[in-house]
């Protein structure tokens, strides 16, 4: 599991250079950001990964030297590391896919075409369908000696399943009635404001 995990991870980052070229400082930044959503990532984790897709060919490197600060490294995905990354979009993500494994899928949408993009919306709305159906099981067979935290912990999933999927519904809905600008559309990729 832990394996699937990394290789996800040196994915994810792959996506996000596909979007631009950046530096480990850049990709740390940037998913301090999310790290509410996605969880916080380490440079002991961002910077391994890169030095593995760097050994295997995935990205290049140029340093770039500044006179009053420290040389930067800046990581670019090389036609081999696109391969890679298509093929990890393509995937489906486990029926165990975590709300992590969708968000760091999601945020690399421009490399989807559009139906593979709807393609993994439905994907996470029938995860979340389930994930509702079995906690409204669990809700019904509670009674009044049931722990009032674990009352108050099923109410809270239950709710963010029920906007989940109303998300899911609005934005499946919003893409099926309007194409995707063509250079996502084609999965080419556009770059995010890091």
């Amino acid at each position: 599991m832990a394996s699937r995990t990394l290789r996800s991870f040196r994915q994810f980052i792959l996506g996000l250079l596909s979007q631009q070229p950046m530096s480990g400082y850049d990709i740390k930044r940037f998913l301090k950001s999310l790290d509410w959503l996605v969880g916080s990532s380490s440079f002991g984790s961002i910077y391994p990964a890169l030095h593995a897709l760097l050994a295997n060919g995935l990205v290049t490197v140029d340093v770039v030297y500044h006179q009053d600060r420290p040389p930067r490294k800046i990581y670019s995905i090389t036609e081999a590391g696109r391969q890679v990354l298509k093929e990890w979009i393509n995937q489906p993500v486990a029926s165990s896919g975590s709300m992590r494994a969708f968000l760091m899928r999601l945020m690399l949408a421009s490399n989807f075409s559009q139906d593979g993009l709807i393609a993994h919306l439905k994907q996470r709305r029938s995860q979340v369908e389930v994930q509702h159906a079995t906690l409204e099981q669990i809700a019904r067979a509670q009674d009044e000696m049931t722990d009032l935290g674990q009352r108050l912990a099923l109410e809270y999933g239950l709710a963010v399943a029920m906007a989940e999927l109303a998300w899911l519904d609005r934005t499946l809905e919003r893409l099926s009635k309007q194409p995707l600008p063509m250079e996502v559309a084609h999965g080419n990729g556009i770059t995010p404001t890091v």
